[in-house]
């Protein structure tokens, strides 16, 4: 392209370690000076995107370039525009789910429609042809995406990542429409992209996204909070003084109009649900009652299974015993359960547990259950008896197994070992630690801690095998290792939500007598500061008087930068 035709379009896109800049043509000066920010190209020029590396350019969205030619109305650009600063969040923002937030709540009114969920669903859902090019020859072909998968990765992550963070605030029929667009479309997804948009579909799914249509009158801002909604739940009447059951306005709500891919998406994710429903109902069963309900043939098979186990002598037997475990516990269920009871997995060493979990698999149909019922037999057991240092082996095995089934992960193990009776030591911190760093999205860890933290019952669907729910309690303990685990977190850059950092600087002022001179602990807080200093303000005072009755080497670095907030 020469210099003058750049006068016409007056544009040149130019890469810096894969952000997208642009630059506007000069006239006068003979130059290109910056302009306005990536996000806002695809909406007022027609433009060919590529994704960048450091030593060569590569396609962006697929293995061929492509263009795209938006909307350039007036009022697309206006309404663009509007959108601006939250997607220059989005793009360099070091917390862009908690940042959002913040803008969307100050941005937001009622008398202007331009700034709203809807609006904003309605922006990253909008359709745009896109002309596929391939390079070898002329021709092309145009292919309609929605506008998000036109954005660089990194930003499609984060906002798919805020959107499972500040879901209660958008319709769920929306989101999970967005969701599943995403997974389907025909062009190549990122990692991250993916992962991000099926947290978001998990995350929906949790609220019975089926349920949709009923938060159209609960739009916007007005939805009443969790607390709340958890207190009505418990009353059969929707209202007081409406006479109409919870059930009856639920068999109404199904006859209103929804796509048949979002009732689809909704079936699905339901049976997911159930069936992590059920595990949790199973698992609650006593070992006595589910021994006494199996055939005397599996008792003895079992038993079997279990001393070959013990005494194994060659991967390739190793492999064969897994084989046989699934053929065994095939169909699941309660009898799946006390099988694994019988057979005792987490007995054997951690080289044999290591292959026995890397060989079980189970049937797509079931696949959340059956990662479950391993992890919370063959590992969970294990790591709450952790006194030291896990083996390399065990741990891998336990990482890569966790990266492929999060949500079992997450119920199964982490929930389970957070709640251990007397605290985690630091063996089971480092554990934690891994897993969360490696297997888990950030939007993840940070809706786990919000649990942990500020609900005061156990997750119903936490998941354990009946003879180790001795070991687990119904709320943590506050432990040196266990604000060690939280530092890790936010090192991590977690972000965390308001409440959960209030719930910290309460657990945090109610130990700090006990852990005075600990520098575990003020380290902790340090970070804390570090990490969360704006959302502290309302907690200043009460966090100095609590890091006052510290003395550590950090105390006084903690008292300046509570000063200086």
């Amino acid at each position: 392209m020469s210099l003058e035709s750049l006068k016409d379009l007056r544009i040149l896109v130019s890469f810096n370690y894969g952000l997208l800049c642009c630059r506007r043509y000069d006239g006068q000066r003979q130059g290109f000076e910056p302009t306005v920010a990536l996000i806002v190209l695809p909406l007022h020029y027609k433009v060919i995107r590529f994704a960048s590396s450091r030593r060569h350019l590569e396609p962006r969205l697929s293995p061929k370039p492509i263009s795209v030619l938006p909307d350039q109305s007036p009022a697309g650009k206006m309404k663009m525009e509007s959108w601006v600063p939250l997607f220059n969040i989005f793009l360099n923002s070091t917390c862009p789910e908690t940042d959002a937030s913040l803008w969307l709540q100050q941005s937001f009114k009622l008398a202007s429609p331009s700034i709203s969920t809807t609006s904003f669903i309605s922006l990253l859902t909008r359709n745009i042809d896109v002309n596929i090019v391939d390079p070898p020859s002329p021709s092309n072909h145009t292919k309609s995406v929605m506008w998000i998968r036109t954005l660089p990765d990194a930003v499609q992550a984060r906002i798919l990542s805020f959107l499972s963070y500040e879901s209660g605030k958008f319709r769920k029929r929306d989101l999970c429409s967005l969701a599943e667009k995403t997974l389907r479309d025909g062009l190549e997804l990122d990692f991250w992209v993916k992962s991000a948009a099926q947290q978001l579909l998990d995350v929906v799914s949790d609220s019975k996204c089926e349920r949709a249509s009923c938060s159209e009158l609960e739009d916007e801002f007005g939805s009443l909070p969790a607390w709340l909604k958890d207190v009505a739940g418990k009353s059969d009447k929707v209202l007081p003084w409406l006479p109409i059951s919870r059930n009856e306005l639920i068999s109404r709500m199904q006859f209103s109009s929804s796509s048949e891919n979002d009732d689809l998406v909704v079936e699905i994710e339901e049976d997911k649900e159930d069936n992590l429903d059920e595990v949790m109902e199973e698992g609650s069963v006593s070992s006595s009652e589910d021994d006494a309900s199996l055939d005397p043939g599996v008792e003895k098979m079992a038993a079997c299974l279990k001393l070959k186990i013990l005494n194994s002598e060659s991967t390739f037997h190793t492999i064969e015993m897994a084989r046989e475990i699934q053929r065994l516990t095939k169909g699941g269920g309660n009898d799946a359960l006390a099988i694994l009871s019988l057979i005792e997995p987490w007995k054997a060493d951690d080289e044999t547990v290591s292959i026995l979990i890397s060989h079980l698999v189970g049937e797509k149909e079931d696949e959340h259950v059956w990662s479950s019922f391993i992890l919370c037999s063959f590992v969970l057991p294990k790591l709450l008896e952790l006194h030291e240092p896990a083996s390399r082996v065990l741990i891998t095995a336990i990482v890569e197994y966790c990266k492929v089934y999060q949500k079992a992960a997450e119920y199964a193990l982490l929930l389970p070992l957070m709640l251990k009776n007397g605290g985690i030591n630091n063996p089971i911190c480092d554990v934690i630690t891994r897993i969360v760093k490696e297997c888990l999205h950030p939007g993840q860890a940070s809706s786990l801690c919000q649990r942990l933290i500020c609900e005061q019952e156990v997750d119903p669907k936490l998941i354990c095998l009946p003879c180790h729910q001795c070991l687990i309690g119904s709320e943590m303990v506050w432990t040196e290792s266990l604000f060690v685990l939280m530092q890790n977190i936010l090192n991590h850059d977690i972000p965390l939500t308001q409440d959960s950092v209030d719930r910290l600087v309460y657990c945090a002022c109610e130990c700090a007598r006990k852990f005075s001179k600990s520098l575990k602990f003020c380290n902790f807080l340090l970070c804390l500061v570090n990490k969360c200093g704006p959302l502290l303000k309302t907690q200043k005072v009460a966090l100095m008087d609590a890091v006052s009755h510290t003395s550590t080497l950090v105390t006084k670095s903690i008292l300046s930068k509570l000063s200086s907030l």
